[in-house]
């Protein structure tokens, strides 16, 4: 009989079954240390050289992704975690909202101030009283503007309540993650149930973010330029409440990149008009001739949140539509 021919369809003979993907029959020769009976200083040799940071895998490294020359590697690494996060997220948009830290909700404020009134009242008089009647001063200071954590809070009630009904695409709350202002805006958030941002900063002095981000929405960054893009990659709005150096930062950062169009524009609102025209003299600045007439309408001033709101709202209205 003629042999048959195999078909090209027919399977190969002797093929192996696949190997599995970790375990061996045979384990490799390095699975374990040079044995001492064949070099009794090899066993702690190996240990010397396992033990040096030279042998430590790169991403585990942290003495080698802590040093100058992976600067630019610590740099994207913190660009791109909370990317992909908030992309994971699918936030394209937030309002910013900045204030200081100092500026507690009214109840605290009134203690700080009986508190301070009481260290002075002890005082009776003592080397210490200049001092405690500054205290004092400051305490009643901040206490004036305690109604501010109040308008914060609600505005971010609003956003919130906002994202419910909102055919555009969900906008978040984002702030500092700190105390005050901020801790405030992502409170009211966290009132109606709705999702909040921090951006907390790692300082030589530990600091806590405040209790009411988000969990997974919650991020520490090491440098501040890391921090300031992600505030201004999606916002939409900037609400600056009166606030400090941090504040001004932010604020005139946005007013500068609107003003060169390097942003586009966006609504910029300062809370509290009597605050910000002592802070700021921008009739001076324009008449200086430093900035612009047109600079001085990249912003407004508003004092409780509905006005916030219903402005963020019209000046969203009257925006041309994105090319």
């Amino acid at each position: 009989m003629t042999e048959k021919t195999p078909s090209r369809t027919d399977p190969a003979p002797n093929i192996p079954a696949p190997a599995h993907p970790i375990e061996r029959r045979e384990p490799l020769p390095g699975l374990h240390p040079k044995p001492a009976e064949e070099d009794p200083g090899a066993p702690a040799r190996v240990q010397e050289i396992v033990r040096s940071p030279s042998y430590r895998m790169a991403n585990a490294d942290a003495d080698f992704l802590e040093g100058p020359d992976t600067r630019g590697l610590r740099l994207q690494m913190e660009y791109l975690k909370p990317e992909l996060a908030l992309r994971k997220q699918e936030i394209a948009q937030t309002i910013v909202v900045f204030g200081s830290t100092r500026i507690c909700e009214p109840v605290v404020a009134r203690r700080k101030v009986e508190s301070a009134r009481a260290a002075l009242a002890a005082a009776d008089g003592n080397h210490d009283s200049f001092v405690l009647a500054r205290k004092l001063a400051v305490a009643e200071r901040i206490m004036a503007k305690s109604h501010y954590y109040d308008v914060a809070r609600e505005l971010g009630r609003l956003i919130g309540e906002s994202n419910r009904v909102a055919e555009r695409p969900t906008t978040l709350v984002m702030t500092g993650g700190g105390p005050g202002v901020m801790e405030a805006a992502n409170r009211g958030a966290f009132d109606v149930g709705a999702r909040s941002i921090g951006l907390n900063i790692h300082l030589p002095h530990e600091q806590y973010p405040n209790p009411y981000v988000t969990p997974e929405l919650c991020f520490q960054f090491h440098y501040f330029a890391l921090r300031k893009l992600h505030f201004v990659q999606r916002a939409r709005a900037l609400v600056a409440f009166p606030g400090g150096y941090g504040t001004f930062d932010e604020l005139f950062e946005v007013l500068t990149l609107v003003q060169t169009r390097k942003k586009r524009p966006i609504p910029i609102v300062l809370v509290g008009e009597e605050f910000w025209r002592k802070a700021v003299d921008f009739d001076f600045l324009a008449a200086e001739g430093v900035v612009d007439l047109e600079d001085k309408e990249l912003f407004w001033y508003a004092e409780t949140a509905r006005d916030i709101f219903d402005g963020l709202k019209k000046w969203e209205k009257a925006a041309p539509a994105a090319e």
